[in-house]
């Protein structure tokens, strides 16, 4: 019996992480608590949804190129049992700011029609890729698009939040410059291939009120300010798009960011 809810758990996890192209839109990490005592393990959840509903995603590191942590005595990987959710867990050790970052594998999504890409990109914010996208299609051909995700949280172990965000390397990747656990004010950086992100859409939405979105356009310096209203749990997001490799077999490639915390 053990055996086969073993293969019944490992081949769920399977089935829902190939379906991820078709739920996908937000992804994130949702720890089950953002403010730790030290010494206390803290289950990671992840999901792929909207507006902080979604579906969990179970371990399944044939999807995961990164799972880490970073925290004061440097970083570590994140490991769990195949098909487990929560998907893994960490354990803070001392007081301090822990980053936790997952970087996926790329994945793939298509659109039948132009005008299902155009709204696609116009909901997303990605207006600058619509002229291209109209020189390069093609009439009556699918548009193929590569994707994956680099997500990252913040958890406040027995502090207010003392130390800083830190930058994981990730293509596409959202750093808090202001600690969330001790200011209103957050001052995100986008960052693409290490460099500031310019006139990228930002999005921050609590989750006891998702639909009251606060939307920014990251400056020259890829910066971008929120002022947070409320406490609770937030979810921040960016996308950024690029046209694909020549020999990819793709025609577009994008990179999502996200980035969770719990403000007090």
């Amino acid at each position: 019996m053990q055996f086969r809810r073993n293969v019944r758990r490992v081949l769920g996890a399977f089935l829902l992480a190939a379906t991820w192209p078709v739920a996908a839109h937000d992804f994130w990490i949702e720890p089950q608590a953002f403010r730790p005592k030290p010494g206390t393990t803290v289950p990671l959840r992840l999901f792929v949804g909207q507006d902080f509903k979604g579906d969990s995603v179970p371990y399944f590191p044939q999807k995961f190129e990164r799972y880490i942590v970073a925290g004061p005595a440097g970083t570590q990987a994140i490991h769990g049992v195949l098909g487990d959710e929560p998907a893994g867990a960490v354990t803070p050790a001392a007081p301090g700011l822990y980053v936790i970052g997952l970087r996926t594998k790329p994945d793939s999504v298509s659109f039948d029609t132009p005008e299902e890409f155009e709204q696609y990109l116009l909901k997303e914010g990605l207006e600058r890729n619509l002229a291209l996208h109209r020189r390069r299609h093609k009439a009556g051909k699918k548009i193929e698009e590569s994707y994956f995700r680099c997500a990252k949280s913040l958890i406040a172990a027995g502090t207010a939040g003392d130390g800083a965000d830190r930058i994981l390397g990730f293509p596409l990747e959202l750093v808090a410059e202001t600690s969330p656990y001790r200011h209103p004010a957050l001052r995100l950086r986008l960052l693409y291939e290490g460099k500031p992100l310019a006139g990228a859409l930002v999005v921050a939405f609590n989750k006891a009120e998702p639909l009251a979105k606060l939307k920014a356009r990251t400056d020259a310096n890829g910066r971008v300010e929120f002022i947070l209203p409320r406490s609770g749990v937030w979810l921040v997001t960016a996308v950024h798009m690029i046209p694909a490799s020549f020999f990819s077999g793709y025609d577009w490639e994008s990179l999502w960011a996200s980035l969770t915390f719990e403000r007090p």
